[in-house]
Parts: C-alpha cells; sequence; structure tokens
C-alpha cells in the first residue's frame, strides 16, 4: 500500500528504496532550539511579540500549549505568524504535558520556578524515562520545591516556585537545556545568577534574552543573568541547521549529490557538524552571513571526534555516523557520554543501526569506533522513538546500494520535520511507503 505524503507523517514504519542521489534547495524547519525559547520568552514578555517561521513539529507544539496553561494568549495571524501577548502572572491551569521534548520540559521548568505557584510537568514515555535531576537540583538551590520520580530524577515533575535566589552554578556535564532552564528561572531570583560551563554551549538563550531586554552577560564559559523585565520584540526563527545536517551528510556520501539549504541560523554552536565534514574532506561552500550552506558528493576521510567538539555536535552524530561509515579510515568518537540520555541512548542505538546497514563499528562507553570504506545494505532499524535515529536511518536507506530499509517508530520524526518523508523523496527521487503489514 503506498500512503499520501501527508500521511507518512504518522505512520508507525517506512519502506525506503536505496540507490538515489540528493539533489536539489530547500528550507528546512524554523530551528527547534529558537522555536521552544521564543515561545516562552514571549510569554515572559511585556506586550505582544510576533514569531516569525516558528517550528511546526510536535516538540515545539507541546510548548506552545504550555505557554496557554498559563493564559498567556497565543493566536496565529493568517500569516504564518503567531502573536503572543505576556506576560504570564499566574501557574498553570492544567498538566503541562511536553510530549517527546527534552529542550521543553527542561526549559519550562526553568520558567515554572519563578512562578508563585504550582506546575505539575510531564511527557510521553520515552521522556519520562530522561534524567531530570540535571536541572532539579540547581533550581532547588535556587529556592523552588522540585519534586518527582526517584527523588526528582524522572518526569513527572512538579515544581512550586516563587522566592528564587541567585546562585553560581557549576553543571558536571556540557548541556544548553541546563544552562537555559537555570538561566531562565534567574530572571525572577533575587541578584546575579551565574553558571559556568566545562564547554562553551550554544548561546541561543543568551542571544534571545538580550533581544528581549534581558539582563545577560556571556564572558567565554561564563554565563550571568540578573531579575529582568522582558519587552515584547518580533522572532524570525530561521531554519534548523541540525536538519540541514541530514541533506549535507546524504549530498557528500550519494554519487553526484549535491544540496543547498538556505536561511539558515548561523549562531554560536550550531554549524560545527560544517565543520566536521570540512575536516572530513566535505565539498562544502557556507555562507553565514546569508546563511545558505552547499555541499557536494565527496571522497570523505575518517575524523577523530573528542569531547570539545560533542557540544557542538550532540544532535548531528547519528548522521555524522552515516558520513563515517562511507569515509575512508577509521573515525573514533569519544567523551560523547551526554548521547546515552537523550530521546535514546544514542551510542548504542547509533551502533546498532549502523550494524544494520553493515558497517563495522565498536561501541566504547562514551562513543564508537567506526570503520569506513564499505557500502551500505538494505536494513530493518528501530528507531527506539528517536527522530534523529530514524532520519538518519532514512538517509542512510536511500544511500544503500540497492534493495528496501524498513524503519521502526517512523511516527517519531513528526516531532521536528513532519515533511521528512516529502523532501526525501523530492531531494533523492526514492520511493518512500508505508510498510502495510505493520500498520494493520
Amino acid at each position: 500500500m503506498t500512503y499520501a505524503v501527508s500521511d507518512l507523517d504518522a505512520v508507525s514504519c517506512i519502506r525506503v528504496e536505496g540507490g538515489g542521489a540528493a539533489r536539489g534547495a530547500l528550507r528546512v524547519p524554523g530551528d527547534k532550539s529558537i522555536s521552544h525559547r521564543a515561545l516562552l520568552l514571549a510569554a515572559l514578555a511585556h506586550g505582544t511579540s510576533i514569531l516569525e517561521g516558528l517550528s511546526r513539529g510536535q516538540d515545539v507544539t507541546c510548548t506552545r500549549h504550555a505557554v496557554e496553561r498559563f493564559g498567556v494568549e497565543v493566536v496565529e495571524d493568517g500569516q504564518g505568524r503567531l502573536l503572543v501577548t505576556g506576560p504570564l502572572r499566574h501557574e498553570p491551569d492544567d498538566v503541562l504535558d511536553h510530549g517527546n521534548a527534552g529542550t521543553g520540559i527542561r526549559l519550562t521548568a526553568g520558567v515554572c520556578a519563578g512562578i508563585d505557584g504550582l506546575s505539575v510537568l510531564t511527557g510521553d514515555e520515552y521522556l519520562r524515562r530522561r534524567p531530570m535531576d540535571r536541572i532539579a537540583v540547581p533550581l532547588r538551590e535556587m529556592g523552588a520545591r522540585v519534586d518527582g520520580r526517584e527523588g526528582g530524577r524522572l518526569a513527572p515533575l512538579v515544581v512550586r516556585g516563587g522566592g528564587l535566589h541567585a546562585i553560581t552554578y557549576a553543571p558536571a556535564q556540557a548541556s544548553a537545556q541546563v544552562k537555559s532552564a537555570i538561566l531562565l528561572a534567574g530572571l525572577s531570583a533575587e541578584g546575579r545568577t551565574v553558571v559556568e560551563e566545562v564547554h562553551p554551549t550554544r548561546r541561543h538563550t543568551e542571544e534571545m534574552l538580550e533581544q528581549f531586554g534581558g539582563r545577560v552577560a556571556v564572558q567565554d564559559t561564563r554565563v550571568s543573568v540578573e531579575r529582568s523585565d522582558l519587552a515584547a520584540t518580533t522572532v524570525h526563527v530561521p531554519g534548523d541547521p541540525s536538519q540541514a545536517a541530514f541533506w549535507a551528510v546524504a549530498a557528500a556520501i550519494s554519487d553526484g549529490g549535491e544540496v543547498t539549504v538556505h536561511d539558515l541560523y548561523p549562531g554560536f554552536g550550531r554549524s560545527d557538524f560544517v565543520g566536521v565534514l570540512q575536516r572530513m574532506g566535505a565539498d562544502v561552500d557556507f555562507d553565514q552571513a546569508g546563511g545558505t550552506l552547499t555541499v557536494r558528493a565527496s571522497r570523505l576521510q575518517a575524523v577523530e571526534l573528542g569531547a570539545e567538539d560533542i557540544p557542538g555536535i550532540v544532535d548531528e552524530v547519528p548522521v555524522l555516523a552515516i558520513a563515517a561509515a562511507l569515509a575512508h579510515g577509521t573515525t573514533v568518537i569519544s567523551g560523547a557520554a551526554e548521547l546515552r540520555a537523550k530521546e535514546s541512548d544514542r551510542i548504542s542505538y547509533t551502533c546498532a543501526m549502523l550494524r544494520a546497514f553493515g558497517v563495522k563499528v565498536s561501541e566504547l562507553e562514551d562513543g564508537m569506533v567506526i570503520e569506513g570504506g564499505g557500502q551500505l545494505h538494505a536494513a530493518r532499524v528501530d528507531s527506539h522513538g528517536d527522530h534523529r535515529l530514524a532520519m538518519a536511518a532514512a538517509v542512510a536507506a536511500s544511500c544503500a546500494t540497492s534493495g528496501t530499509t524498513t524503519i521502526n517508530r517512523w511516527e517519531s520524526v513528526a516531532t521536528s520535520y513532519p515533511a521528512f518523508a516529502a523532501d526525501l523523496m523530492r531531494l533523492t527521487g526514492v520511493s518512500v511507503t508505508a510498510d502495510a503489514e505493520q500498520q494493520a
């Protein structure tokens, strides 16, 4: 059975034909990380903010619904923009369900810590297994009461906020989500809240706080914020570099491939995957000022990636692993233990995906060793509910030498990139259909 493109967004299992070459141009969905922050900061700001280009994936939709639970008015203007009128002034009127969005739940918890009231935050079966103590601990130090399963290590979380005081906090692991939760809580705290990072992480929150008039300062790995009254503004959300990475790799590894992605966000720590591809010898043109990225078919070389690289490619490792599988030599990825606490155990499941495609790979506690230079063969892959694994598998499947690859739990892709299957078919010409037997 062949499904219409719109139906492919929600099916649980798809079949992807191999033998395609990625060619063409596109704009990927609005940056998911920026979209979450735009909604939350607009909700905290005085006045009506205009948000354009917002991600339409399920993750960001959950954050929009959470904002509305606080009584903030969110309306569409008929031109694809959202008008968000703040500030929020009271506790949410119901449970805040963040679906599969780790960014959404952690950042919203920071907002809840600053509100005088009770908030309950939860998510789907995958999100409820992800660690929450990394935000619960600093928020408690600031004066919020945070409870959850296993002492607050897992969601659902119950946050009773208000009466916060500033702290200086040094997270054990580099995490933009943890940093952002603390900074958002710091907007309501007495004094100057400081986060001292192990390695610099993505600066979406700092950049957007400044845009909304927040009192924020950045110096290398030290970020601080003071109590601030935010003012409404207009936010254009550019394309998501993490989504562009799939097409960049697809172009680099396919015979005759060439893909151009327009209107990408060029901010700190978001285009690091481009540098990795360049280190691998990829033919890349990146106009950071204009946000235009073009990648062409290339003879790739193995690369070594360590702890200093991981914060900037934490979401791109699964698809970069596909590039490594087709590169000449052995790629070593280490210092990536954080990947075990993402939407899935991305170290273990990325290795399993590679093996399914016929790649020799060894799993490390904090990474993997990938022997490149072979070919990809059609496979059966389980995404384990992780949208990035599902999309990486689809890229690999489209470049496989022959045969049809089956990808289970495909519906997870709708959290961030609902039109991915449509773009894959358009750029590569391969057939993508639902597995009728799996849908029955």
